[in-house]
């Protein structure tokens, strides 16, 4: 059963009210997509932070990558995850120990197991397979 997504004005007003956005799975290497969807993200003027254990200590897009995302110090708005869907669960746990307001996983990724993990928790702020530049592109100015 495919997770629902809160309303389209949800969606958007999250992404009015987001600031930083922690980047889960964020690759160094230019031609992915997560990375053109970081350097997207920093050119709308959101600040982005890396999360990548691979890449940990490192710099991408001029930003320090994090190992996880607990190590991420102050407020993470939206966390935008580019991870198997296999792997969300994994993802939601970490997220259950930061005070992140929204799981967003990109389009393409869903997992039932997470959204309940996250559900349980009393964090219901989780979108599922659809893509932040999309949705930014339609966004009302």
């Amino acid at each position: 059963m495919p997770v629902e997504n809160p309303s389209q004005e949800q969606i958007f007003d999250y992404l009015r009210q987001a600031k930083r956005i922690a980047v889960v799975g964020l690759s160094g290497k230019e031609d992915r997509t997560s990375y053109q969807i970081a350097k997207l993200l920093q050119e709308k003027g959101y600040e982005i932070i890396p999360v990548n254990p691979i890449l940990a200590g490192q710099e991408i897009l001029g930003e320090k990558v994090y190992e996880q995302l607990q190590d991420v110090p102050g407020q993470i708005d939206i966390v935008d995850i580019f991870r198997r869907s296999e792997f969300l669960p994994e993802v939601a746990q970490d997220f259950l120990e930061t005070d992140a307001k929204v799981f967003w996983a990109q389009l393409g990724l869903e997992n039932e197991e997470a959204a309940e993990l996250l559900k349980k928790a009393g964090r219901n702020a989780i979108i599922m397979n659809r893509c932040i530049k999309i949705e930014l592109a339609e966004m009302p100015k």
